[in-house]
């Protein structure tokens, strides 16, 4: 081969290289570089707001537990009535003295492809969520205990540079009879895609038939963006726990009224979740439209058959299981409610 032909095939397997890298999907989180103030501020979703004063933070984050702690906090004048109490007294200590009532805003910038679709994820923010980019509302999540995501791609900057990310929470007075927490106390998600792709929790998994001799899985893919004359390819391996191919299949087909798109897989001698053997398998999607690679997208699931039999209870892989469980609350106690994920795997293990 010559250095023409050589420097010929170099360049189609660059071109084809950089085709993959850019129709694959790439998310990250924005933890660093956000700006935080309690209190109500009117003009914060704007870009060109003076944000330099106020706090800076690394989400996730709980502003709540800061404190300071004070009884006037979650004083209540009630009955309890589950007490068969009929007369109001004095109530405190119910939400831990801890002042997470009122208002805080988060600010911050991030960078996005100009051609590509852009979603914010939050898993979790406590909360009457308002999300702001570039100064227009993006969307409003008021449950705090959600997660809850929002294509923001039409109100990016035009160069997808610089865009300004607010969002403004607020817990209500007697909104809750325990501590909730207040803030971005859980991971912020970029997610970066083709316009046709996957959305977020866009695939589900069931186990129609489970067995020790082999499972049936069935796949459906919600594709977004897509029209009736797209012709759509799905390739997607099954990966056993250890991460070896189990099976594999290919399909043709095209979105009808926003159906999902659907495949059936057979899994020989498979390893079934139970919580004393908790193996999960991984479904690794690769999206074509009009053959072209636009997404992948990995599902992670245990294969396992439940059963509910009246007079009987629950079972397990054909066996019989009794639920146990425990009152646990999402804060990790002095360190309040901004996951921590040592200590969560702490509490765990103590339980």
């Amino acid at each position: 081969m010559n250095m023409k032909h050589l420097k010929q095939l170099l360049a189609v397997f660059l071109m084809g290289a950089a085709c993959t890298m850019q129709a694959q999907r790439s998310e990250a989180l924005l933890e660093k570089n956000w700006k935080f103030s309690k209190g109500d501020f009117k003009e914060a979703s704007q870009p060109e707001f003076n944000d330099t004063k106020w706090e800076s933070v690394v989400i996730p984050h709980d502003w709540a537990i800061f404190g300071p702690f004070d009884m006037n906090n979650d004083l209540q004048n009630v009955a309890v009535t589950q007490n068969f109490e009929k007369k109001a007294s004095l109530k405190t200590g119910r939400t831990g003295g801890l002042p997470y009532v009122g208002t805080g805003w988060y600010r911050t910038c991030f960078d996005a492809p100009a051609d590509k679709e852009v979603t914010l994820l939050f898993d979790g923010a406590m909360s009457e969520a308002r999300v702001y980019i570039n100064g227009k509302e993006a969307c409003f999540w008021p449950f705090g205990y959600n997660s809850f995501h929002c294509n923001v791609t039409s109100l990016l900057n035009k160069d997808g540079k610089n865009n300004t990310l607010a969002v403004r929470l607020e817990n209500r007075p007697q909104s809750s009879r325990w501590y909730p927490g207040a803030g971005l106390y859980r991971n912020v998600h970029l997610i970066v895609t083709d316009k046709i792709h996957v959305p977020v929790w866009g695939t589900q998994i069931t186990t129609p038939h489970v067995s020790k001799d082999f499972a049936a899985v069935r796949l459906q893919t919600k594709i977004d963006n897509t029209s009736e004359k797209t012709a759509i390819r799905v390739e997607t391996e099954i990966l056993s726990p250890e991460g070896k191919v189990v099976t594999r299949k290919e399909n043709t087909s095209r979105i009808n009224h926003g159906q999902p798109f659907e495949q059936n897989f057979i899994v020989n001698a498979p390893e079934l979740w139970s919580p004393e053997s908790p193996s999960l398998y991984k479904a690794v999607s690769k999206i074509y439209a009009d053959d072209k690679l636009v997404d992948t997208y990995t599902t992670r699931f245990g294969i396992r058959s439940i059963e509910y039999i009246a007079d009987k209870g629950f079972y397990l892989n054909g066996e019989h299981r009794k639920f146990q469980g425990v009152c646990n609350h999402h804060d990790l106690g002095p360190l309040g409610a901004a996951i921590n994920v040592a200590a969560l795997r702490h509490q765990l293990t103590l339980l």
